[in-house]
């Protein structure tokens, strides 16, 4: 098969992978009002985790399920709680499209985290990328105003630096452990861990809401099995920029399910952090095809 063939694959995947997030955050979003986060955080991996234990034993791989790093996991499922209980927090006050302008600074951050935890060099150029990337998130803010003040878009940055330094530690995991096992403790962790916490406050689901969670379920498992499959088929500097295309599939769920949009200052910072995301891409790629000519 081409590489050309492989790499429209790929996109397909990609944008699937996207529309399936997007699907499970507005049911994350959907739901809390409702709840609190921390509980809405483990029934989000509650609802996914019998599709992965059955991927995996369909697989047959679960034999590789405990020949892990478990210092890693275990920070890895912390980061994990910690991300999911403040993305849907963000997600209580915020439209899911300005949500994922502020979000869309993981990649930045994934870059710079690179330098201290991985010893890897990052060039002027990037690092001017990065930083062009954190002006957008200050557009996204304005200073100055009460949007700089709503604890819902810090909680959604604070959640973008767990998910990035989760992203380093899957880059560490990945060289020893299996991807299934990524997955199957990365769920049972938060399953586990965020239902301890939330037991205290913990809210009878009521039944209108059973069938979200069902679709949380099921688009958070097929998402996650479908962006595996777009990076195992195309490169990653050719697919990864088509998980921008989240912002567009946020907008269309903003006006057709809660009938709100950002404004045009909101929607001018979410371009400029996507295109210094983009530039990083780019230059990503250069930079690997002179390593690797």
């Amino acid at each position: 098969m081409s590489k050309q063939h492989n790499s429209i694959r790929g996109i397909w995947a990609m944008l699937m992978a996207v529309c399936l997030f997007s699907l499970m955050d507005a049911g994350l979003k959907w739901l809390s009002p409702h709840y609190p986060a921390l509980q809405v955080t483990a029934m989000r991996a509650i609802a996914s985790l019998p599709f992965v234990i059955v991927y995996i034993f369909l697989r047959g791989s679960a034999a590789s399920l405990f020949a892990i790093r478990w210092p890693l996991h275990i920070l890895r499922g912390v980061l994990g709680i910690s991300m999911l209980a403040l993305f849907t927090y963000g997600l209580k006050s915020l439209p899911l499209s300005e949500a994922y302008s502020l979000f869309f600074i993981a990649p930045l951050l994934i870059t710079a985290l690179s330098v201290p935890m991985l010893k890897e060099k990052v060039g002027a150029a990037r690092w001017i990328a990065i930083l062009v990337g954190l002006s957008g998130v200050l557009i996204v803010l304005r200073p100055g105003t009460e949007n700089l003040d709503s604890l819902g878009s810090l909680a959604v940055l604070a959640a973008a630096v767990c998910y990035s330094v989760s992203a380093i530690s899957v880059r560490l995991i990945s060289r020893t452990d299996s991807s299934d096992s990524m997955v199957f403790w990365a769920m049972m962790m938060i399953a586990i861990g965020a239902g301890c916490m939330a037991a205290p406050d913990w809210r009878p689901i009521e039944h209108r809401h059973l069938m979200v969670l069902a679709g949380i379920g099921l688009t958070g498992f097929f998402g996650q099995v479908a962006i595996t499959a777009a990076f195992q088929k195309g490169e990653a500097s050719v697919i990864a920029p088509f998980e921008y295309s989240a912002l567009a599939l946020g907008l269309g769920l903003d006006w057709l399910l809660w009938k709100t949009l950002p404004d045009a200052i909101a929607l001018l910072g979410a371009l400029v952090i996507v295109a210094s995301g983009l530039y990083l891409i780019k230059k990503e790629k250069v930079h690997a095809e002179a390593e690797h000519p």
